[in-house]
């Protein structure tokens, strides 16, 4: 097929464009540089920002795509739903499936939601949720009107190789580093997670697969984590035996914690309210098997450890362990 991945350079797209290309597709990736590292005359770049309607309009109606995937996200502006929709309006007769990247953030708040579980308001406070939650319904509403043939995936928290956050790799620098880490009011919270890897595979099944057309597929891993039992899963996989410190998240935010930014105390933006989710019609329907969560920490423990170390600077963390 000939496919068409937008924002397929970084984590969770780059690991469908080795997929596709691993399946024999003609791949296409659109994104803001005018070079890629995937090789010369293997994957074709197309340069422009998804947020530029009339270059989007413009390319997806002059290209006749047969598969469009859609990971693009503006971190800084946000992507709404009005730029997936003009993408997916803009597409050619010949599509045959548009695969949009959405998140289980799209449900807003709740556990072991089901992919007929509401989806969070349009007017729901956070942008990101309200973003995801609004494009699926404007995507899901062409599909019922005119038969246009999305597919949506919702992964929970990624982890894997070319992980853009730090995260794995937050725990991991301490662990390495003889540092303890803190758990915020213990870290009896629930939090899900999923390889990217299968990421990948599901994105890739929803294109192999006719009876995806018009649905929307929860990914994650089976094995149950809280944020205690994710790092003592991380500190399994680096071989290392962790030093957990429980502070009260109430203290954590009275000494000015953060979730991006400075003062991180359990990572990039992870310390979220509790949001999961049940991924069993993916396996049923896409016939993806989720990895084991252990043998999947164990490769990117393997990623992490070629990678340079970044700078980190303990001082916060100091001030709230001196008060745990």
């Amino acid at each position: 097929m000939r496919i068409l991945v937008i924002g397929g350079t970084q984590f969770m797209g780059r690991g469908t464009v080795d997929l596709l290309l691993a399946r024999g597709h003609d791949v296409s990736v659109l994104h803001r540089s005018d070079h890629h590292d995937f090789g010369d005359g293997v994957v074709r770049n197309i340069r422009a920002d998804r947020g530029d309607l009339e270059a989007m309009s413009r390319i997806l109606g002059r290209e006749p795509f047969e598969a469009v995937f859609d990971f693009a996200y503006d971190w800084e502006k946000g992507t709404t739903a009005d730029q997936v929709e003009a993408a997916a309006r803009s597409c050619g007769t010949g599509l045959e499936r548009y695969v949009f990247i959405s998140s289980v953030a799209a449900y807003g708040e709740g556990l072991d939601r089901h992919e007929d579980s509401p989806l969070a308001p349009d007017d729901f406070p956070m942008p990101y949720v309200q973003h995801k939650a609004s494009a699926e319904r404007a995507l899901f509403a062409m599909h019922r009107e005119t038969g246009f043939p999305v597919t949506t995936i919702r992964p929970p928290f990624v982890h894997g190789p070319r992980q853009p956050f730090y995260r794995e790799q937050f725990f991991w620098d301490r662990m390495l580093d003889g540092r303890p880490v803190i758990l915020p009011d213990g870290g009896h919270a629930r939090m899900q997670w999923v390889y990217v890897s299968n990421v990948a595979e599901a994105c890739v099944r929803a294109i192999e697969v006719p009876e995806a057309v018009g649905e929307a597929f929860n990914v994650g891993h089976v094995e149950a984590t809280t944020q205690r039992s994710f790092v003592e899963a991380l500190a399994r996989a680096a071989g290392v035996e962790p030093t957990l410190v429980p502070v009260a998240r109430s203290a954590i935010q009275a000494q000015g914690g953060q979730v991006m930014g400075e003062n991180l105390y359990f990572g990039e933006v992870l310390d979220m309210q509790p949001l999961t989710s049940v991924v069993d019609k993916a396996t049923r329907v896409l016939g993806v098997e989720p990895t084991p969560l252990d043998e999947a920490l164990r490769s990117s423990f393997d990623w992490y450890r070629e990678q340079p170390r970044r700078p980190v600077d303990y001082a916060f963390e100091d001030r709230l362990l001196a008060h745990a």
